[in-house]
Protein backbone atom coordinates (compact mmCIF):
# COMPACT_ATOMS: atom_id res chain seq x y z
CA UNK A 1 0.00 0.00 0.00
CA UNK A 2 3.07 1.79 0.48
CA UNK A 3 3.75 2.55 -3.39
CA UNK A 4 0.09 2.66 -3.86
CA UNK A 5 0.21 5.98 -2.02
CA UNK A 6 3.08 7.42 -3.21
CA UNK A 7 1.25 6.93 -7.07
CA UNK A 8 -1.74 8.61 -5.31
CA UNK A 9 0.68 11.60 -3.47
CA UNK A 10 1.33 11.81 -6.88
CA UNK A 11 -1.41 12.39 -8.30
CA UNK A 12 -2.91 14.88 -5.91
CA UNK A 13 0.74 16.60 -6.35
CA UNK A 14 -0.49 17.26 -9.95
CA UNK A 15 -3.82 18.29 -9.69
CA UNK A 16 -2.93 20.80 -6.89
CA UNK A 17 -0.16 21.90 -8.46
CA UNK A 18 -1.15 23.20 -11.86
CA UNK A 19 -4.23 24.67 -10.29
CA UNK A 20 -2.49 26.68 -7.18
CA UNK A 21 -4.19 25.05 -5.14
CA UNK A 22 -3.05 24.05 -1.73
CA UNK A 23 -4.11 21.67 1.21
CA UNK A 24 -3.56 21.18 4.76
CA UNK A 25 -4.43 18.17 7.35
CA UNK A 26 -5.87 17.45 10.51
CA UNK A 27 -5.37 13.98 11.80
CA UNK A 28 -6.02 12.39 15.18
CA UNK A 29 -5.65 8.85 15.01
CA UNK A 30 -3.55 8.68 12.38
CA UNK A 31 -0.61 10.72 13.67
CA UNK A 32 0.33 12.15 10.91
CA UNK A 33 0.29 9.63 8.40
CA UNK A 34 -1.72 10.68 5.94
CA UNK A 35 0.55 14.40 5.75
CA UNK A 36 4.14 11.82 5.63
CA UNK A 37 2.28 10.02 2.32
CA UNK A 38 1.67 13.47 1.32
CA UNK A 39 5.10 14.75 1.89
CA UNK A 40 6.68 11.39 0.55
CA UNK A 41 6.20 12.76 -3.33
CA UNK A 42 9.27 15.41 -4.08
CA UNK A 43 7.59 19.07 -4.65
CA UNK A 44 5.03 18.69 -2.28
CA UNK A 45 6.20 21.79 -0.73
CA UNK A 46 4.58 23.69 -3.81
CA UNK A 47 1.09 23.11 -2.22
CA UNK A 48 0.63 21.30 1.16
CA UNK A 49 1.39 23.92 3.85
CA UNK A 50 1.04 21.71 6.74
CA UNK A 51 -0.59 19.32 8.98
CA UNK A 52 -1.95 19.37 12.69
CA UNK A 53 -1.92 16.41 14.78
CA UNK A 54 -4.75 16.78 17.19
CA UNK A 55 -4.37 13.73 19.53
CA UNK A 56 -6.24 15.00 22.19
CA UNK A 57 -9.71 16.78 22.17
CA UNK A 58 -8.01 19.96 23.90
CA UNK A 59 -5.74 20.44 20.56
CA UNK A 60 -8.85 20.13 18.73
CA UNK A 61 -10.67 22.50 20.36
CA UNK A 62 -7.77 25.39 20.34
CA UNK A 63 -6.71 25.00 17.06
CA UNK A 64 -8.90 23.00 14.90
CA UNK A 65 -11.94 25.03 16.68
CA UNK A 66 -13.84 22.21 17.32
CA UNK A 67 -16.86 22.92 19.33
CA UNK A 68 -16.35 21.46 23.28
CA UNK A 69 -19.94 20.87 23.40
CA UNK A 70 -19.88 18.36 20.11
CA UNK A 71 -16.88 16.57 21.92
CA UNK A 72 -18.67 15.71 24.89
CA UNK A 73 -21.74 15.08 23.63
CA UNK A 74 -20.71 13.05 21.03
CA UNK A 75 -17.18 12.23 21.43
CA UNK A 76 -13.93 12.84 19.09
CA UNK A 77 -15.47 9.57 17.01
CA UNK A 78 -18.12 11.13 15.16
CA UNK A 79 -18.70 12.60 11.49
CA UNK A 80 -19.44 16.04 12.75
CA UNK A 81 -16.02 15.95 14.38
CA UNK A 82 -14.22 14.58 11.23
CA UNK A 83 -16.17 17.63 9.43
CA UNK A 84 -15.19 20.06 11.92
CA UNK A 85 -11.39 19.06 11.72
CA UNK A 86 -10.99 19.85 8.09
CA UNK A 87 -13.42 23.29 8.37
CA UNK A 88 -10.69 24.11 11.46
CA UNK A 89 -7.74 23.00 9.33
CA UNK A 90 -8.86 25.39 5.95
CA UNK A 91 -9.12 28.07 8.38
CA UNK A 92 -6.44 27.53 10.58
CA UNK A 93 -3.93 26.52 7.82
CA UNK A 94 -4.98 28.79 5.42
CA UNK A 95 -5.87 26.21 2.80
CA UNK A 96 -8.04 25.45 0.21
CA UNK A 97 -8.30 21.62 0.95
CA UNK A 98 -7.81 19.75 3.99
CA UNK A 99 -8.12 16.05 5.08
CA UNK A 100 -9.01 15.04 8.47
CA UNK A 101 -8.99 11.43 10.21
CA UNK A 102 -10.24 10.52 13.78
CA UNK A 103 -11.19 7.46 14.90
CA UNK A 104 -9.78 4.11 17.15
CA UNK A 105 -7.19 2.16 16.13
CA UNK A 106 -6.71 0.32 19.01
CA UNK A 107 -5.60 -2.26 20.38
CA UNK A 108 -8.14 -0.74 23.23
CA UNK A 109 -10.01 2.47 23.36
CA UNK A 110 -12.95 0.73 21.94
CA UNK A 111 -16.47 0.80 23.45
CA UNK A 112 -19.82 -0.91 22.21
CA UNK A 113 -21.15 1.85 20.49
CA UNK A 114 -17.66 3.15 19.14
CA UNK A 115 -15.76 -0.14 18.66
CA UNK A 116 -11.61 -0.51 17.52
CA UNK A 117 -11.52 -0.07 14.05
CA UNK A 118 -14.08 2.74 13.67
CA UNK A 119 -12.31 5.72 12.03
CA UNK A 120 -14.17 8.94 10.59
CA UNK A 121 -12.65 10.47 7.43
CA UNK A 122 -13.53 13.64 6.17
CA UNK A 123 -11.81 15.56 3.06
CA UNK A 124 -12.93 18.99 1.41
CA UNK A 125 -13.19 22.33 1.47
CA UNK A 126 -14.84 25.03 4.12
CA UNK A 127 -17.73 24.88 2.44
CA UNK A 128 -17.79 21.36 0.97
CA UNK A 129 -16.90 18.56 3.46
CA UNK A 130 -17.33 14.53 2.42
CA UNK A 131 -17.12 11.99 4.53
CA UNK A 132 -16.78 8.39 4.99
CA UNK A 133 -16.42 5.96 8.25
CA UNK A 134 -14.28 2.72 8.26
CA UNK A 135 -15.47 0.27 10.91
CA UNK A 136 -13.63 -3.04 10.31
CA UNK A 137 -10.82 -3.94 12.86
CA UNK A 138 -7.18 -5.55 11.70
CA UNK A 139 -5.22 -4.34 14.27
CA UNK A 140 -3.95 -1.16 14.90
CA UNK A 141 -1.08 -1.29 12.00
CA UNK A 142 -3.23 -2.26 9.64
CA UNK A 143 -6.38 -0.27 10.74
CA UNK A 144 -4.06 2.84 10.35
CA UNK A 145 -2.25 2.06 6.85
CA UNK A 146 -6.19 1.36 5.50
CA UNK A 147 -7.05 4.57 6.80
CA UNK A 148 -4.73 6.70 5.43
CA UNK A 149 -5.04 4.60 2.05
CA UNK A 150 -8.74 5.31 2.16
CA UNK A 151 -8.47 9.03 2.58
CA UNK A 152 -5.97 9.90 0.05
CA UNK A 153 -7.75 7.88 -2.12
CA UNK A 154 -11.03 9.09 -1.53
CA UNK A 155 -9.17 13.02 -1.66
CA UNK A 156 -7.82 12.09 -4.99
CA UNK A 157 -11.30 11.03 -6.66
CA UNK A 158 -12.52 14.27 -5.21
CA UNK A 159 -10.29 16.55 -6.57
CA UNK A 160 -10.52 14.69 -9.89
CA UNK A 161 -14.42 15.55 -9.96
CA UNK A 162 -13.46 19.60 -8.62
CA UNK A 163 -10.52 20.10 -10.11
CA UNK A 164 -9.88 19.85 -13.97
CA UNK A 165 -6.93 18.26 -15.48
CA UNK A 166 -4.31 20.29 -16.58
CA UNK A 167 -4.53 21.38 -20.18
CA UNK A 168 -0.63 21.55 -20.05
CA UNK A 169 0.85 19.60 -22.97
CA UNK A 170 3.99 16.96 -21.55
Amino acid sequence: MELENKVISREIQIRLYESGKTLGTAESCTGGRIAEAIIATPGASEYFKGGIVSYTNEVKERLLHVDHQLLEEKTAVCEEVAIAMVKGACETLQVDYAIAATGIAGPGGGTKEIPVGTIWLAYGTKDDVHTLKLEEDEGRDKNLLIATHTALNAFLEYIKETIPPSQREG
